[in-house]
């Protein structure tokens, strides 16, 4: 596996890994590449060291045998910060963690599959962070990041794109997607824009008025 710090400059995304199903190494090993701060959250660190990760900071409320300074000779250096609050999930520690330091960006793996729970949890955590953290969450299968309330962006015919609402998003008007909406309204567990599709190549325009919404780039 690749290691990172080819890029030192905090500007750039960090990566956090999270404790899910794990993708694939080429993608891990393109966020790596170009990661300045890797955080892994928890009993993930066990993975992380099989796949040769060199890892910046183990963060979580380490509820199980857990012995510090093994990972801290494996892994110099390493900052290791221990989080009890029960109240917070190991990847929101995580988010506040970057926002302390002043990192405006993240990317964040092994946060899907495996428990789905943790899953629905980890995509709709995304709207408390909307104002504090840009995050994007992939995986082999999805990019789903929360949408400003206008977007634009450049996509070749036929992609992929999922509109989920966090809860019910109004006011929403499409440019270019197949499935047009148009001052319409999505309502999560009714009705989303799930399976959807650009229609042309050139630029999407996603437009919404209230409420969270998450696009998703799909690939089948």
């Amino acid at each position: 596996m690749s290691s990172h710090h080819i890029v030192r400059d905090d500007q750039e995304p960090a990566l956090i890994i999270a404790n899910g199903a794990e993708c694939s190494n080429e993608l891990l090993g393109q966020l790596l590449e170009w990661s300045p701060l890797v955080i892994v959250l928890d009993s993930a660190i066990e993975r992380a060291i099989k796949l040769e990760i060199k890892i910046d900071v183990l963060l979580g409320d380490f509820d199980r045998d857990f012995d510090a300074n093994y990972y801290k000779e494996i892994q110099y250096p390493i900052e290791i910060i221990t989080i009890p609050d029960q109240n917070k999930t190991d990847l929101e520690k995580a988010f506040d963690y970057l926002i302390q330091r002043k990192i405006p960006a993240v990317n964040v793996v092994w946060a899907t599959g495996k428990r789905t729970d943790h899953t629905i949890t980890n995509l709709t955590t995304l709207a408390q962070y909307r104002e504090k953290l840009k995050i994007v969450i992939l995986d082999d299968h999805s990019k789903v990041f929360l949408l400003p309330k206008k977007f634009e962006k450049w996509y070749t015919k036929n992609t992929p794109i999922s509109l989920i609402p966090i809860g019910s998003v109004s006011g929403i008007h499409t440019k270019n997607l197949f499935y047009s909406l148009e001052n319409e309204s999505l309502t999560m567990g009714y009705r989303t824009g799930s399976s959807n599709h650009v229609a042309e190549d050139g630029i999407v325009i996603i437009e919404h008025e209230t409420g969270d919404l998450l696009l998703m780039e799909c690939m089948d």
